[in-house]
């Protein structure tokens, strides 16, 4: 290395430092209003109650805590994503711990859910003082990152204790890319301490490069997603509620709904309602708080609506079946003959959700026009004429009718996407293997 590069090295070297830095003094300004966040209690979602402390880095490790793989899945998607490769690791090395750590309370509860010897603790604030009292407590042996949740403090001192660290079903949309370029000194100050990434796809491959990220470190696994298993007891479930539903109306389902996309969907199920007036729509709001908004806005709107965790019955004359409970998306999809996929009506403020769920259930998915999130998937399910992409209510509305008056068309569809579901499955063994 010449005068010249060693001098650009140490300058790249010192504004790296000096904007982590900035991040950490940052960081530590906004700590009361991200704490406030964290534990102001909030409608039909859980409170952390007294384990606000682990946020702080305060966490108990339990006397017969052994070889801790450390798994960190930020909320509920990211935790129903990891499932399969927590269950996996579970069994491949049964003396070991399994920590999941999330940042959001529902995340929490889903954790709780996947089995009853998994621990879970909050993930610290990411300034240094609380992470190191995390390490210095839980001390794991390796740790797991579910997609792309980076935090500079924490990777740096991760990787000065000398544990190795994964970030697994990796996803950098351009968007997301753009952003960290923004901050290029920051992103770049994180890189050397990362052992591996596996991407995705190759296009998230590429964009991690373009960021900087040497190849060695890069690696393409598919996504974990594809690997769920639907589960018997979720069929029975399913096949349950859509009998207390009605098995001789049609029912689909709005999934995953964010604010503002409720009175589009509603708009969309009035006009389906002129030719199939028996027709039901299941409505599912991505975030809890919003459940009791979201049933204000379909009694204001005149639509007979039912809450799933009332004690009302769902007759021949209700209109909507609004789900205010979290963890049933599943069920409630697969007691649907047509899924309609949220978080993709609001140009670029979300971009989708996945489409694996409907796919691996077989039902046919219609998709607002920003799912950039899940680009790959769409393009899969796209060219195998397995999504619909729509974006106003007339042309959904347009879409579900003719998907409902054409049986064997529904069928196909369902079909073409479950083909998609099949022929990229194998992540989680490619995963297993690089970890």
């Amino acid at each position: 290395m010449d005068s010249y590069e060693t001098g650009r090295f140490s300058q790249e070297k010192m504004i790296a430092r000096l904007s982590q830095w900035l991040y950490t003094a940052a960081i530590c300004l906004m700590l009361p209003f991200g704490l406030f966040l964290l534990l102001r209690k909030r409608a039909n979602k859980p409170h952390v109650g007294s384990r606000w402390k682990e946020y702080l880095g305060y966490s108990e490790a339990k006397p017969d805590w052994h070889n801790t793989i450390w798994v960190h899945a930020v909320s509920v998607g990211e935790v129903i994503a990891a499932k399969p490769l927590i269950i996996e690791l579970q069994r491949k090395y049964p003396l070991s711990t399994i920590l999941v750590t999330t940042t959001t309370t529902t995340g929490a509860e889903q954790v709780n859910k996947i089995a009853s010897n998994i621990e879970h603790r909050y993930m610290p604030l990411d300034i240094p003082c609380f992470v190191k009292r995390f390490l210095n407590t839980i001390k794991p042996q390796k740790l797991i990152i579910m997609e792309t949740e980076l935090w500079p403090n924490t990777l740096s001192l991760v990787d000065k204790a000398n544990i190795p660290i994964y970030v697994v079903n990796a996803r950098l949309s351009e968007k997301s890319k753009n952003n960290y370029q923004r901050f290029g000194a920051l992103f770049r100050s994180m890189i050397p301490h990362v052992t591996k990434i596996l991407c995705q796809f190759p296009s998230d491959l590429e964009r991690f490069k373009q960021l900087g990220v040497e190849q060695h470190k890069l690696y393409v696994t598919g996504s974990i997603k594809y690997d769920i298993t639907i589960e018997d007891d979720i069929l029975q479930l399913a096949q349950e509620t859509r009998t207390n539903l009605g098995t001789e109306r049609p029912v689909w389902i709005a999934a995953s709904t964010h604010q503002g996309e409720e009175q589009v969907i509603i708009n969309a199920h009035k006009l389906i309602l002129k030719h199939f007036p028996n027709a039901l729509l299941i409505i599912v709001p991505r975030h809890p708080e919003r459940f009791d908004r979201v049933h204000q806005l379909l009694l204001e709107s005149g639509m007979t609506t039912v809450r799933r965790t009332s004690s009302e019955i769902v007759t021949s004359n209700t209109q909507v079946y609004l789900s205010d409970t979290m963890g049933e998306l599943l069920t409630l999809i697969g007691a649907s003959d047509i899924c309609f996929m949220g978080g993709s009506l609001l140009g670029d403020k979300v971009g989708g959700h996945n489409f694996i769920e409907p796919a691996a259930l077989q039902k046919p998915i219609v998709s607002g026009p920003s799912y950039y999130n899940f680009y790959d998937i769409a393009e899969s399910l796209l060219k195998n004429e397995a999504v619909y992409i729509e974006d106003s209510s007339k042309n959904i509305a347009q879409r579900i009718f003719n998907l409902i008056e054409d049986a064997d068309k529904r069928h196909q569809v369902a079909l073409n996407a479950y083909g998609v579901f099949k022929q990229s499955s194998g992540s989680l063994s490619k995963t297993l293997e690089l970890l």
